[in-house]
């Protein structure tokens, strides 16, 4: 493990129906590679020693004992190795015969797991061969040289480094209550599946979201593998599945119907499991049942009344290879249908606005329009707010306030974008009324600091609340989460108004919203207007532009690239990272765009930024949320305004 993540694979190899010898070599062959690329738990589909479709030749003695023969061989094969197997096997236990998991490490048969449910519907009969977990009493047998316990009661296995994982077998997920409910609840954090499933149509998709909704409501990992070419197809056909999922998120995936043999291999993040469990109320009183031991869960040894078994130690000096790709954008959806996702974002805003127009009786709204990404993104909001409403659009008053930092392509872009969506033109220049305040207060207008800058913040909002008060409507923020995450906002400037619509989205999905509306635009000089906007630098426009007539107040120069930050922002609250381990995802998943130096100077800014400005965050205006992360004092995040930063940036520097 590093950083809390585990190496997992989910093998696929190549079967011969009942030629033990023939599987056991595939079976070898696959544990080698895995080995070899820093795997540390590898599971095989179910029965994989004999090929699951051997039907009345599992009433063979024949059969039976090759198999047993197949786990010596493999035991004695893993001896020096540190990979934990899980491999599929047939086991006789006095009148019974199980269809069993079995643990192995480093040459030692660690626990044996049978299945429960027993599937003996439609093309499945396996009744007529095994017996179910539910039939058997406690005893040890001796089996491929080892005196064991085999148990109905079920177990829980746990690494040297603390990482505790449990098995299921194909049909057991299918059940109405799948034993991975009670494993999880007892604290497994992965669970591993050997299945053998057939293909029909529409079967895998089902699978799919059977496993990811088994996933998300254990809030596991879930490992599932599934045999592939070579079991027998004199009914039915069998494509190979090998899936791994993290708390409902498919992280990779095999290819079905494939004739090779294929082995899936991925990180599951423990520690983020443990942190999402921690957090989840509903999960935590959920492990009461189990806790009491009412949830049918009996053992000898371990912890809430389940067997837990510890494995042996893992060679810690092996280095960790990472394959699993971290996104550079995690606020912005992953689905196959982004216009949904784009859609079902803008409704949120819509809706939360709606209601909050209705409420009040309002029919004016008052928006600042700068040009920017946020303010565009807010007017879209509005409109499309006022359409669902059946609100006249004039009743939108736009309002663009120029200053000494307003440039030609911003106040063009404006105009223009305000012109087409058929709203209320305002235009109020704010020099004069900034030059006298600075009068007012004896500050020298050529010092550019922040008293020049916040003057200008403040004088817009005073305009809008002012003009709120004149015409009877609501101002409508235009702030977004990045901005509020940094404090690169004006208290009781930008920072406040009377209703937050892009309070929770981050300035990286805002781009991609804005190029989204872009995309569907109707009229072409709203689209053409939009991807300007999409292009232009990010700039509060406070300090005056360049001798071109351009933006020279850059807001990604001063506090670092936007994408950055929201990465950082992610996985601190969404995941409560560690600055350590968020740097070290941080350089894999920007690695050839950013320098480890200059992730490194950004995360010290986020954190010293993060931490100092909370004061602004502790009051900030109404607002819906959005996605999963919000900085709403009244939701997801109470942090007290004078806590310090210095553990945080102590391991930062650490990391120098």
């Amino acid at each position: 493990m590093k950083h809390g993540l585990i190496k997992v694979a989910a093998a696929i190899p190549a079967v011969k129906v009942a030629d033990t010898k023939f599987n056991l070599v595939e079976t070898e062959k696959q544990i080698a590679i895995a080995e070899g690329k820093g795997v540390e738990i590898i599971v095989f589909p179910e029965l994989s020693l004999t090929g699951y479709t051997c039907q009345d030749l599992f009433q063979q003695q024949l059969l039976l004992d090759d198999a047993e023969q197949a786990v010596l061989s493999l035991l004695d094969f893993t001896r020096q190795l540190d990979i934990i197997a899980i491999v599929g096997a047939p086991v006789a236990v006095g009148p019974l015969l199980l269809n069993c998991a079995l643990v192995i490490q480093q040459g030692k048969l660690l626990g044996i797991v049978s299945k429960t449910f027993l599937p003996n519907y439609s093309e499945f009969y396996e009744k007529r061969w095994f017996a179910s977990s539910q039939d058997l009493r406690p005893q040890r047998i001796h089996f491929a040289g080892h005196r064991i316990l085999v148990t109905p009661e079920m177990q829980i296995f746990r690494t040297s480094q603390g990482a505790k994982f449990a098995i299921e077998i194909c049909e057991d997920v299918w059940a109405p209550t799948p034993p991975s409910n009670h494993l999880a609840l007892a604290g497994a954090e992965i669970i591993f599946n050997l299945s053998t499933s057939d293909e029909l149509i529409g079967k895998h998709a089902y699978l799919k979201s059977l496993i990811a909704q088994q996933s998300a409501r254990t809030i596991s990992g879930y490992v599932y593998s599934s045999s592939g070419f070579g079991e027998s197809t004199q009914d039915v056909v069998y494509g190979g599945n090998a899936l791994i999922f993290e708390n409902g998120s498919l992280i990779e995936q095999s290819e079905r119907f494939q004739l090779d043999p294929q082995l899936v291999i991925s990180e599951i993040d423990v520690e983020r499991l443990r942190g999402e469990r921690r957090t989840n109320s509903t999960f935590v009183n959920a492990q009461r049942p189990v806790a009491a031991g009412l949830a049918g869960i009996t053992g000898q040894i371990g912890e809430l009344g389940i067997r837990v078994d510890c494995l042996l130690p893992l060679n810690l000096m092996r280095e960790f290879t990472l394959t699993r790709h971290f996104d550079q954008h995690p606020f912005i959806p992953k689905t196959e249908n982004m216009q949904d996702a784009c859609d079902e974002i803008f409704n949120i805003q819509v809706s939360g606005l709606a209601k909050r127009l209705v409420h009040t009786n309002c029919k004016t709204a008052i928006i600042g329009i700068s040009g920017g990404l946020d303010s565009t993104l807010a007017l879209l909001v509005v409109t499309k707010t006022f359409d669902k409403l059946g609100l006249d659009r004039k009743g939108i008053v736009g309002v663009t306030m120029p200053g000494f930092g307003t440039t030609d392509r911003t106040y063009k872009n404006a105009m223009t974008l305000m012109e087409n969506l058929g709203v209320t033109i305002r235009e109020i220049d704010i020099t004069a009324s900034v030059l006298q305040h600075f009068k007012d207060i004896g500050h020298n207008a050529s010092v550019h600091d922040a008293t020049y800058e916040n003057a200008q913040a403040r004088e817009r909002t005073q305009i809008l609340m002012d003009l709120s008060n004149q015409l009877g409507g609501l101002v409508i923020g235009t702030g977004d989460l990045s901005e509020l995450a940094l404090g690169w906002c004006t208290y009781n400037g930008d920072h406040m108004s009377m209703y937050a619509v892009n309070a929770s989205v981050p300035k990286t999905l805002i781009q991609y919203l804005v190029s989204y509306a872009a995309e569907t635009a109707e009229d072409e000089t709203v689209r053409q207007t939009l991807n300007d906007i999409v292009e232009t630098p990010i700039s509060p426009e406070l300090k005056p532009a360049d001798d071109k007539g351009d933006i020279a107040q850059k807001t990604e120069d001063l506090v670092g690239p936007y994408e950055l930050h929201d990465f950082f922002l992610y996985y601190v609250l969404r995941c409560g990272f560690r600055p350590s381990k968020i740097y070290w995802m941080a350089q894999n998943a920007f690695r050839g765009v950013y320098a480890d130096g200059v992730i490194l100077h950004w995360m010290r800014l986020f954190f010293r930024r993060f931490f100092s400005q909370q004061f602004k965050r502790s009051c900030l205006p109404d607002g819906p949320k959005v996605g999963s992360v919000s900085l709403s004092p009244r939701g997801d995040w109470r942090m007290p305004s004078d806590a310090m930063s210095t553990n945080w940036l102590n391991e930062l520097e650490e990391l120098s």
